[in-house]
């Protein structure tokens, strides 16, 4: 073989690994083009929106909640800003370390740190967490400084509700405070601004029970972010829509004077607008701060609370339960009336005692009030002449013309918790007890006592109707689109001179001498007004201390909780009714030594507001 045909053999094999080689690097790079002009070409607009996914940011934007109004427009709930710092979890490297030097510009307290890091636990990563809320200024503006050092953290603005009267009416308006899983679990389809970080709904009072209207709608902002997810500008907007103003019928002077008047105590006032239902007030102390519960509870706070024997968490004048005691004395005397078992003077002689069988009941005044008709019975408030009426006319009469009053009803004024008290009969009794009613029981009932539970709100029902013989709904929230249009209640089914005799008691108890409220009658503003006292004891008293050397104990060397509960209910103008009112102080001793004069004093301050023709607040008017 000639030299040259070795070269050319080695030539040809190289040209062959040469061509592979070309094919294997030609076939690679189509692969490579053909992937690029389906990443670049085919799937452009897919990876188009996944870059503006992360380029371009949804916000929501948080609705601004709804005002609560007092009748003349006085702001009782409204807004301040919220200064803050949220978390996003998966933005951040290094939880603990983040949170340590958090501390470093704004306080952090070990509570807020056990809790960032529960939440983180049981959201999603991409879930924002509220690290602090409530900043002051100087603290918002060290973290907006240094925050671009810290990723995944942001500061926020926002606003939170603000309660400018405090514990004064804590019970009315309540209070909001964050979404929880129970809350949003609760929900069916919850909105997604739910979710968001600061939002917080109703959960107790006014806020609680129309908290939809309150809320209102979110809307959204489209913003582009870099990648510390700062925003660099803002694309779109789509505002939310204000939550609704809600205007109550409360009379916030009236509501400071009726508190003030209980300061120290524990108890309720409760004034209605005797005309058209409206509650002017809604007294229940004492109250709570509820900027607390919106600012967020230390453990040690919620146990003062739970713990306090006075029960500042109780809405007292819906949820509170008292016997009505001698209040309740009038519709005793209308059932005897109803039934004919009594007539106005059918005389009762008053010894300060009354037997049934083996039993003795006694008359709170020890001496007895002698010979007793019905007007003078409810002037004196004498036990024993309602003992025996008790004993004539029997329970069902009397229970029936209770509820037909308003006891044992619930209003759902718009509160929450709101209790239906007790009207007793034979048949609640088998039913709660198991046990057959007796004859002493009632006796004890036509007197307000034993098994009997009423709120104050029930009480301020019952004096409406006995002043006007209609049937007075309580209504909380006025409608004003519709103030011009008048409301008629209807008649109850009760003869007018019953109704008198029971009206012309109530008012000597206050007018005439010797009447148990006669030193708290209204002097030198023209007005009379009628009522009816009441004391409900709260212990047993036993037979040796009744008839020991010095007699029954005197409430003022009890123990608090032993002393008797101090009532009055009573309505002004005596001849054209307008407010009815129901004083209840837990404790408190005598109604007529302590609750009265209260009563007087709101039903005088009533009067003197009606006479300064305020304006009633509507969209159009400005705010007081």
């Amino acid at each position: 073989m000639l030299p040259g045909g070795r070269d050319n053999k080695q030539i040809k094999q190289f040209t062959r690994r040469a061509a592979l080689l070309g094919g294997a690097q030609a076939l690679m790079f189509g692969v490579v083009a053909s992937r690029i002009y389906f990443l670049q070409v085919i799937e452009s607009e897919q990876y188009k929106v996944l870059a503006d996914e992360n380029r371009i940011s949804l916000r929501l934007l948080l609705p601004q909640r709804g005002r609560i109004l007092d009748r003349y427009g006085a702001d009782l709930a409204t807004l301040r800003q919220n200064y803050g710092v949220i978390l996003i979890p998966e933005r951040t490297r290094d939880i603990h370390q983040t949170l340590n030097t958090l501390g470093e510009y704004i306080p952090i307290t070990e509570q807020d740190r056990v809790r960032v890091l529960r939440e983180i636990r049981a959201k999603r990563s991409f879930m924002p967490i509220i690290v602090a809320e409530n900043l002051s200024w100087e603290d918002f503006a060290r973290i907006n400084v240094k925050s671009y050092d810290l990723a995944g953290v942001q500061p926020i603005v926002g606003e939170t509700r603000a309660y400018p009267y405090g514990p004064l009416l804590s019970h009315l308006i309540g209070y909001v405070a964050s979404v929880s899983e129970k809350d949003l679990e609760a929900i069916e389809n919850p909105e997604p601004v739910l979710r968001s970080p600061g939002f917080r709904i109703g959960k107790s009072g006014i806020e609680k029970m129309l908290d939809t209207e309150l809320r209102g709608r979110a809307g959204n902002m489209r913003v582009e972010v870099n990648a510390y997810d700062r925003v660099i500008r803002e694309l779109t907007r789509t505002e939310g829509v204000t939550g609704k103003d809600i205007v109550l019928s409360i009379d916030i002077e009236m509501q400071k004077a009726a508190a003030a008047a209980l300061t120290g105590q524990s108890g309720s006032i409760v004034c209605l607008d005797i005309e058209r239902g409206e509650v002017l007030t809604l007294v229940s102390v004492p109250g709570y701060e509820p900027d607390a519960f919106n600012m967020g509870l230390s453990n040690a706070q919620w146990r003062a609370l739970q713990n306090d024997p006075m029960h500042p968490l109780i809405n007292k004048s819906i949820a509170g339960l008292y016997p009505p005691g001698s209040t309740i004395k009038p519709l005793i005397a209308m059932a005897a009336l109803s039934t004919g078992a009594m007539s106005p003077s059918d005389g009762v002689f008053c010894n300060g005692r009354f037997r049934l069988g083996n039993h003795l009941f006694h008359c709170w005044k020890k001496e007895g009030h002698g010979a007793m008709t019905m007007r003078e019975a409810i002037k004196h408030s004498c036990d024993v002449y309602f003992y025996e009426t008790g004993r004539r006319t029997g329970i069902m009469p009397m229970h029936d013309m209770g509820v037909q009053f308003g006891l044992g009803v619930k209003y759902d004024i718009g509160l929450p918790d709101e209790k239906q008290g007790v009207m007793p009969s034979p048949d609640w009794k088998r039913k709660r007890f198991g046990q057959p009613w007796v004859g002493g029981e009632t006796l004890i009932a036509a007197i307000g006592q034993g098994y009997m539970q009423t709120t104050p709100m029930q009480l301020a029902v019952m004096t409406a109707r006995l002043a006007s013989g209609r049937l007075v709904i309580p209504r909380l929230v006025r409608d004003v689109s519709a103030e011009a249009k008048p409301i008629i209640f209807p008649h109850l089914n009760v003869p007018d001179e019953h109704l008198k005799i029971a009206q012309d008691g109530m008012w000597a108890v206050v007018n005439e001498v010797r009447g148990t409220a006669y030193a708290r009658r209204m002097e030198g503003n023209g007005y009379q007004y009628s009522g009816k006292t009441g004391t409900a004891q709260v212990r047993r008293i036993s037979r040796e201390e009744r008839y020991r050397k010095g007699g029954v104990t005197k409430n003022e060397n009890l123990p608090w909780e032993q002393r008797d509960h101090a009532l009055f209910v009573g309505y002004a103008p005596s001849d054209t009714p307008r407010y009815a009112i129901s004083v209840v102080i837990e404790h408190g001793g005598g109604g007529s030594l302590v609750a009265a004069p209260i009563a007087r004093d709101i039903l005088s301050l009533a009067l003197a507001r009606e006479s300064h023709g305020l304006k009633l607040y509507t969209p159009d008017t400005q705010t007081s």
